[in-house]
């Protein structure tokens, strides 16, 4: 089994900045992929962005091309989205999620854990 631990979900506004955290434990060794995801109320789950463990390819939603970051420390066994200039749209609890899968994938059924979540509020 594996423990995902999110963090860093604050409320801010428009165009400001926020740095989200997963912190991954157990059995670790078995991770391939690391991905976020978010909802909003009222909708279904969407790819944020993922990225592969070993050689860090990265993939990313249209939406959130050029101002999120996905990145990795592997011997921290974390995983950051760094975002930035913010948008109201952009509201959503955030989650981490992990596989063990090959490449990054934008469909949730394909992770084998999921974080508990961290809100994001973005004030206009």
């Amino acid at each position: 089994q594996v423990q995902l631990v999110e963090s860093g979900g604050d409320l801010v506004q428009a165009g400001g900045s926020l740095r989200l955290s997963c912190a991954a434990s157990g059995r670790t060794f078995s991770i391939t992929v690391m991905g976020w995801f978010r909802q909003a109320p009222g909708k279904e789950r969407e790819f944020v962005a993922g990225i592969t463990r070993s050689v860090g390819n990265t993939l990313y939603a249209d939406s959130v091309k050029g101002r999120f970051t996905i990145s990795r420390d592997n011997a921290r066994n974390t995983v950051y989205l760094q975002m930035n200039s913010l948008k109201p749209e952009d509201t959503a609890v955030y989650y981490c999620a992990a596989g063990t899968g090959y490449g990054v994938t934008v469909r949730p059924s394909a992770y084998d854990y999921w974080g508990q979540g961290t809100q994001v509020t973005v004030s206009s």
